[in-house]
Formats: C-alpha cells, structure tokens, sequence
C-alpha cells in the first residue's frame, strides 16, 4: 500500500498528522492548501485525503469534518515522514542537567532520568531495567534472626542488595556460619549474576563436605536470591500525567498500573530495535488511544535496560523521541564509562 503513496500524497499526509498534534482538531483541505509546499487547490487535497482514507491512514469523525491520523497513519508518520527535529545545544545540556551522573548505582541514573522525562513530556515514564544483570556478587552474609530463622543477604558490584528469610531444621552453630561466609566469598566472590545458575550451586552443594546436610537450603536460597536479581522489574514515573488526560480512559490507565509488570514485560524485550513505538491498538497493550515509546539502554554492546513514555497518541513524537533517544544515549555512555572504569 504504502507505494501508492506519491511525493504530494506524504507530505498532505505528514501536515495532517503535525496539524492534529498540534491542535486537536479535525484537519480541514482549505488548512493544508494554506501550506507554502503545497501548492494545489484545496478540490485536488480533498481527493488525495479520500484516497489517504481509502488506504486506511486517514478518517473522518464527521461527515462534514475534516480528517484525523489512524493508527496506520501514525505510524507511516513516524517510520517514514516524520522530520525529527535535532536537539540544540542548550538542549541537550538541559538533559544532561537532569541526570543525577553522581548516584551510586545505575538503577538510580536510569530513574533521575525517568522522573526528569515524566516531568518534560507531561507523560508517564516506564523503566525496565536488567542492569542487575550485568554486576557481579560481592557479597553473601548469614544473619541470626531467630531460633532456626536465618536471613540471607546478597550485594552486588552496582549497589544492589536483597535479602532473603530461610527457615532450617537445625540450628546453626558459629563455627558452620563461619564456614558458610568463608564459602561463599571464595565461591562466589567476583561471580556474575548473570552465571549463577542451578547448576553451579548443585556443584556447591556438592563439595561442602560434611556441611552439605545443614547449609544446602541457604545455597538454594542464594540461587534464589540470584534468580531475584535477573528479573525485569518494571516500574513507571508521573502516573498522575496520563491520569489528568481526558483524551485517555482513566479506567484503563488504572487497569495497567494494577498489571503493568505483565502488560509491558513481554513488550520490551530484546527482540525489537532499539527504538520502539506502541499504539493502543495493539492487542498487548490496553490502553485504548495511547502509545508508548521506548529505546534501549546498552552496557558492553547487551541490553542493559529500558526507558521510555506512555502518553495519549497525540504526541509530539518529532520532539520526544530525540529526547529519549538522547537521554539513553548518555546513560549507555555514563555506565559503559563507569564499567571500564571499575576493570
């Protein structure tokens, strides 16, 4: 289809949908002929916006109102006829300045410049972030709490801590402890999260001797606790921002906070590009008349996460998207730096 689009046809289409970003409204022959770079008469528009309706990019709210964008029309937009507009100078220091490059950890970069695009785009920010991933175990320590309880906790090279309770059938002495903490840090020292597996830790349990009866269910638990670190947790900025939208179903909006982990998960995966555009119409995602878009962030050439928005499909995707791509354009760089720095 899209071949049967001419050089008039595009740019007809491309003002429409740049037109009704910018208004709101309906947009009419008589606005687009008034273009400098269309110079035909608004009967001739007409037909080419009939046509563009035929194919699908284009409808009609009214019979006597001008057209709108579909989501096919949208996305041609975008793909294809959308003149991204190139971030100035004092742009990009404007971003620069909204990340915070002095926190310890990535997590924490990734969500300054989360709540910063919240706040810049007036949209909801969604983060997925697998940087955990990438850090190695520095530390696994056993802690008391209690007769047969015991917690278990694992720190990483990024900053990143969890802890978890076990429960035993035995008490454990200072001298078992001991050898578990001493274990550990000649085991798994230096390991990354990323190689953890069952296996390992069978192969663990294996060679600990006399102490494999008693401390086997605090390896199982640091496998666990590794299996923790290597989930996609999902988690969004500025949802007030999409819930002040009359344009957006405020029902639905709360219905994806309630499973955001579930809707967007599967959608970020490492199977799409580094910049990805969705709309309300895809069968995945549930908020009807909306779009998110969301880019890549990148450690040692692998995705180390994700960040992006979610807003109404009325977006000014020209500006925002070199924003995004901008912001994770310089977290790949600050943290790619900060690994180099740490060999």
């Amino acid at each position: 289809m899209i071949r049967l689009l001419d050089e008039r046809k595009r740019r007809i289409l491309a003002a429409i949908v740049d037109m009704y970003i910018v208004t709101g409204e309906p947009v009419g022959s008589k606005a687009i002929a008034s273009l400098p770079d269309i110079r035909v008469s608004p009967a001739t528009i007409r037909n080419d916006m009939a046509m563009l309706e035929q194919l699908g990019y284009l409808e009609q709210p009214h019979t006597s109102a001008g057209r709108i964008p579909t989501y096919s029309g949208y996305r041609l937009y975008i793909d294809e006829l959308m003149n991204a507009k190139s971030l100035s100078d004092e742009e990009k220091q404007m971003l620069d300045d909204c990340l915070d490059v002095d926190v310890p950890t990535a997590d924490a970069l990734i969500e300054s410049a989360s709540k910063a695009l919240a706040e810049l785009t007036h949209c909801a920010t969604v983060v997925k972030n697998v940087s955990p991933k990438f850090s190695v175990i520095t530390k696994v320590e056993v802690i008391p709490t209690g007769k047969r309880m015991y917690v278990l906790l694992m720190i990483t090279s990024s900053g990143n801590i969890r802890n978890k309770v076990c429960r035993l059938e035995f008490d454990l002495t200072n001298e078992q402890m001991e050898f578990f903490s001493r274990y550990m840090a000649e085991n798994l020292q230096g390991v990354s999260i990323d190689e953890l597996s069952e296996e390992i830790i069978e192969k663990l349990v294996a060679a600990m001797g006399t102490y494999m009866v008693t401390l086997a269910p605090l390896l199982q638990g640091v496998c666990e606790l590794a299996e923790g670190f290597k989930e996609n947790e999902i988690k969004v900025e500025g949802e007030k921002n999409l819930l002040a939208r009359r344009d957006i179903n405020s029902e639905q909006i709360v219905r994806f906070f309630e499973n955001k982990n579930e809707v967007v998960k599967n959608m970020l995966d490492d199977s799409f590009g580094d910049l990805q555009v969705v709309f309300g119409e895809d069968g995945s995602f549930v908020i009807e008349n909306s779009s998110m878009i969301v880019s890549k962030i990148k450690k040692d050439g692998r995705t180390a996460g994700s960040l992006g928005i979610i807003g109404p499909m009325r977006l000014d995707y020209a500006k925002i998207i070199p924003y995004i791509e901008y912001l994770t354009g310089r977290i790949t760089e600050i943290i790619s730096e900060d690994n180099e720095e740490d060999e």
